[in-house]
């Protein structure tokens, strides 16, 4: 008799006999023992940050002459002028390719797919392989009007090409409406990394905020208070220490960024909020005359330096005063939001937000989207747990990508309810892979088991959510049929599904380079290529253009 599947909870933690006992934080994250940082983000957070800018007082003009006079930007635009940035860190080693999204050797995942044992590796039966294209797709979803989901496993529907089963699509299409899936496209990057550590250099906001991304608050976010906001660590050569992230996971912490409550009580008449800008653009007038007598005896550049410093940080207090002065943060009340979270309209409903499985990581997502799309900061990671889901069963990884997924249609489609664009990059330390057994639970869905980590299935990739119309390629090929033209894939695989290193990217085994190549393609989002080598030198040459996904969408 066939033994009887158990399949594990969504959240419970994964056990591995070939793994040592969990010692540190990440042991613990990776495998589920702990879920990213828990958080009631509620009102607190969504009214705080509701419409940029919203009925504040604007800053007197002597105040803004002055911010000129000392080169102290005030007011953030969207990410600082820049494209907003939110990166996704699956702690663990989740599947990326094959399973997700669909790649090829160098003639594309269409021209030179992989073999029948290549997906088997990857997870997907003979019977689950994408065949060709087929440029008359049939409908595909209850909710859609129209798709390029095909009956050969394949979708298009965001550019990058998407098995028609993976959890991460299905949950991306969850919350992206299909009018708003039409302006994104996408690109993967084959790319080793290493299984269960912590020195992977994955995280590339540091490089994202050197290029110029900030906020009108903070310049980096983070779910977890780390070094790199997330699981994997940034690039030593990248990183500023004046620029860690600040922890964003939770009503306190953005509260805590920009509170005035302290004045509010103190200055407790009908005026206020109005007392308290006030009070904080005369403790910037007062600084100012005095930062001038300053004599840190460090010599002239660094006095100037060192001036210029308390003259900004003194105007910031002011600005952030005049912005979020009087403004209800308190936690019940989404009156300013129903954007983000309503039973009418919302990304998220109110029960999934506040009482759903996975209400946590929504919470989180909201937190991060928020600040950094509405331009509180220039980018911000999201850190999710548990994707070493190699259990010997299918369900909990389908499941986790599932969730995954749905976090990131739900900062896709905020970025589109907000009419602003957004780069989206996902990434995890290292992968898996399967034997071929078949878990045919109903969340297993008849595909293969993951039985190991396998760091050569390994991959990265990333969504840019365009308000014009879809990012075009930078190098189309014209034999593809219209709209399967758009997702591109930097580097290739074997077609025995292992990442090809030969005559390959340099991303493909270096992580470090990895990242060069993620801020190579943000630089070419703003036409900005040309400046790559003066920010950080010339690591791939003069030949740029083949590692650059898209023409450029906004110019800086």
């Amino acid at each position: 008799m066939a033994k009887r599947r158990h399949s594990l909870h969504p959240d419970a933690p994964l056990y591995h006999t070939d793994h040592s006992r969990p010692v540190t934080r990440r042991d613990f994250l990776r495998q589920g023992f702990i879920s990213g940082s828990g958080i009631v983000t509620g009102g607190a957070l969504l009214s705080l940050l509701g419409n940029p800018r919203l009925a504040q007082a604007a800053l007197s003009d002597d105040l803004l002459t002055m911010a000129s006079d000392a080169g102290c930007p005030l007011e953030g635009s969207g990410a600082g002028g820049k494209i907003p940035f939110i990166c996704f860190d699956l702690a663990g080693g989740a599947s990326m390719v094959g399973s997700n999204v669909l790649v090829g050797g160098r003639g594309g995942y269409m021209e030179d797919p992989l073999n029948t044992a290549g997906y088997r590796k990857m997870g997907i039966p003979g019977d689950m392989v994408p065949g060709g294209m087929d440029t008359n797709p049939p409908l595909n979803g209850p909710n859609q009007d129209t798709n390029t989901s095909n009956d050969d496993f394949t979708d298009t529907t965001l550019g990058l090409p998407f098995h028609s089963d993976s959890g991460f699509l299905r949950g991306i299409l969850s919350k992206l409406t299909i009018t708003n899936a039409g302006n994104v496209n996408g690109a993967v990057i084959p790319a080793r990394s290493d299984n269960d550590t912590a020195n992977n250099p994955h995280n590339p906001m540091y490089g994202i905020a050197r290029i110029g991304a900030d906020g009108d608050i903070t310049r980096l976010i983070g779910s977890r208070s780390s070094e790199s906001g997330g699981n994997s660590v940034s690039p030593a050569l990248l990183i500023n220490p004046e620029w860690r992230p600040t922890k964003v996971d939770r009503p306190s912490d953005v509260t805590g960024l920009v509170d005035t409550k302290g004045l509010l009580s103190v200055l407790s008449g009908t005026s206020g909020p109005t007392d308290v800008r006030a009070v904080m653009e005369s403790m910037a007038r007062i600084s100012n005359q005095k930062i001038g007598h300053a004599n840190p005896q460090l010599g002239a550049a660094a006095d100037e330096d060192i001036q210029k410093l308390l003259r900004c940080g003194y105007l910031n207090s002011a600005d952030i005063a005049d912005t979020f002065a009087g403004r209800d943060i308190s936690p019940n009340d989404r009156n300013e939001d129903a954007i983000i979270v309503s039973d009418n309209g919302g990304i998220f409903s109110t029960e999934e937000f506040d009482s759903s499985r996975d209400r946590r990581e929504f919470q989180k997502t909201a937190s991060v989207m928020k600040m950094v799309i509405d331009g509180h900061a220039g980018a911000g990671t999201i850190q999710i747990g548990g994707y070493d889901y190699h259990t010997g069963d299918r369900a909990v990884g389908e499941i986790r990508d599932l969730r995954a997924g749905i976090c990131i249609g739900a900062c896709l489609e905020y970025a589109a309810r907000r009419g602003k664009p957004l780069m989206i990059y996902v990434f995890s330390d290292g992968s898996v892979a399967s034997n071929g057994n078949l878990d045919n639970s109903e969340n297993g869905r008849g595909k293969g088991e993951w039985t190991g980590d396998n760091s050569s299935t390994a991959a990265s990739f990333f969504l840019v959510y365009n308000p014009g119309g879809a990012p075009e390629p930078l190098n189309p090929q014209p034999t593809l049929p219209s709209r399967r033209n758009d997702g591109v894939q930097i580097g290739s695989f074997r077609p025995d599904g292992s990442v090809e290193t030969v005559n390959a990217p340099l991303a493909a085994n270096d992580v470090n380079m990895l990242v060069q190549t993620v801020l190579l393609n943000y630089m070419a989002l703003h036409g900005d290529q040309g400046n790559y080598s003066s920010l950080f030198g010339n690591n791939f040459g003069s030949d740029l253009d083949s590692l650059i996904a898209f023409q450029s969408i906004i110019t800086t």
